[in-house]
């Protein structure tokens, strides 16, 4: 284990020190102990970094778009010669098994970083309808403020469309995993990114978020996180008209119809509820199953989460780690604690180790589909099994939620993709299809407004004019 105590702020093109003395420590949520610390930010260091990046955008947005996909091929390889350190760093400010950790929480936002700016270095395409010349144009000076479950992989998605697109950006990451983020701004500086073009804010979310929510040079401001705070974010937006684009929570539903392959459905069911020790918004965190396979369903699921290591992080055989925060495991524990349903597997009876912050994977089978099990957004790891007799019946409840982020659909293809179609989310997986990092993510309803990745997200930090010639 090594620890990191960042001293300073990235703001106009420079690590300059914060306008306060107050530091934020980073916790291992395995060994519980402290591992660094980073500046505890203020609306003072938030004003330095809005008005280095308003200085830096006129010049920055007037580049070809070629050459700021330049700028970003350049970030991508200082970035990825940091990849064995953006996994060791996630998995001790995270907890991310150490396999997730680089497939994923290294892997990803490399992958997304590469997508952008080959996107940017691609020859711009223009419009016209009749006789006006349709442009994009970038929106401005952005926020981003990220969460702290895929801590570069958001930070990634938001600021590689937003450099891509011509806007100049001021980021916070989550105060829980903020580290990572420093590894970023480190290849930026080296890769040589023109000043003011990304600056980096670290802190509170009270204190900073709020600092860029509602600051009046902020053009547009793009969060990932907790509905409540996009509630939030979005009021403080509306003030001043600001764009605000928000990937908010999620409580996917995994439909298993009665022509599935049952064993794989149910297998890779329980490893996405599962993934990043349930600490994911797009989990498939309730299983509908037919009830014709329901009690096979029930006992595949229990016996797949009994084979979950739970331990370090950094052992090759722990497929699940802690969770992020000692409120964190409390806050899932007391979801567990509450239920009405018959649990199982897990619980919290279970073994676990002696310390850091888990909760042992567990499993409900018989969930009401109007309890708070079902209903809620829980972000740990514990699955809900429900049964449905008809097709009809197993859509109403997939969408019987105040969230529409993603979702599964297993069954003969034609079958599966006719219900898929009819799931009110913004991804539907069928039979297993892979993640594609270059399609468009976000959600429905209270899972948020706009999309990320790919071409859509790119649009997202753009305006469009319409030039009549």
């Amino acid at each position: 284990m090594t620890s990191e105590f960042r001293e300073q702020l990235y703001i106009g093109g420079a690590w300059v020190p914060p306008d306060s003395s107050e530091r934020i420590e980073v916790e291992n949520p395995y060994t519980e102990q402290v591992i660094g610390h980073v500046p505890a930010g203020t609306p003072e260091d938030v004003n330095l970094a809005v008005s280095a990046a308003r200085q830096a955008f006129d010049g920055w947005s007037a580049l070809p778009m070629a050459e700021r996909g330049a700028h970003l091929d350049r970030l991508h390889r200082a970035l990825a010669a940091r990849a064995a350190d953006i996994a060791r760093t996630v998995g001790q400010e995270l907890g991310t098994p150490v396999k997730i950790a680089q497939a994923v929480q290294a892997g990803l936002p490399l992958t997304v970083l590469r997508g952008y700016a080959d996107l940017a270095l691609a020859p711009a395409e223009e419009r016209t309808i009749g006789n006006s010349l349709i442009v994009r144009e970038a929106a401005g000076v952005v926020g981003a403020i990220t969460p702290w479950n895929y801590p570069l992989h958001q930070v990634v998605a938001k600021v590689g469309a937003a450099l891509a697109a011509g806007c100049t950006v001021v980021l916070k990451p989550s105060e829980l995993t903020p580290l990572v983020a420093y590894l970023l701004l480190d290849a930026a500086d080296e890769a040589g990114l023109p000043p003011g073009v990304l600056n980096l804010v670290t802190g509170t979310g009270a204190a900073v978020g709020a600092a860029i929510a509602g600051h009046p040079d902020v053009d547009l401001i793009s969060f990932t996180g907790s509905t409540a705070t996009g509630r939030a974010i979005t009021h403080a937006a509306a003030d001043r008209i600001a764009k605000v684009s928000l990937e908010l929570g999620g409580k996917s539903a995994n439909v298993i119809l009665d022509d599935a392959d049952l064993v794989k459905a149910v297998k890779v069911g329980v490893g996405n509820a599962f993934l990043n020790s349930g600490q994911t918004c797009t989990a498939w965190t309730r299983m509908l199953v037919h009830r014709g396979h329901y009690d096979e369903a029930v006992a595949l699921a229990a016996k797949t989460a009994a084979g979950y290591t739970v331990g370090d992080p950094f052992d090759p055989a722990t497929r699940l780690g802690p969770l992020v925060s000692a409120a964190q495991r409390d806050r899932v524990r007391g979801f567990i604690e509450r239920a009405r349903a018959r649990l199982v597997a897990g619980g919290l009876d279970a073994p676990l180790p002696d310390t850091g912050h888990f909760v042992a994977p567990t499993v409900f089978a018989d969930v009401d589909p109007d309890s708070e099990l079902a209903q809620e957004e829980i972000f740990g790891p514990v699955l809900s099994i429900i049964p449905f007799d008809s097709d009809d019946e197993a859509v109403e409840i997939a969408n019987n939620s105040k969230y529409g982020l993603a979702g599964g659909v297993w069954g003969g293809d034609e079958h599966a993709l006719a219900v898929a179609r009819r799931i009110r989310t913004g991804a539907v997986d069928v039979n297993g299809g892979s993640f594609n990092p270059f399609a468009p993510f976000g959600g429905y309803k209270q899972s948020g407004v706009g999309r990320e990745l790919g071409q859509f997200g790119l649009e997202e930090f753009q305006q469009v004019k319409a030039i009549q010639r």
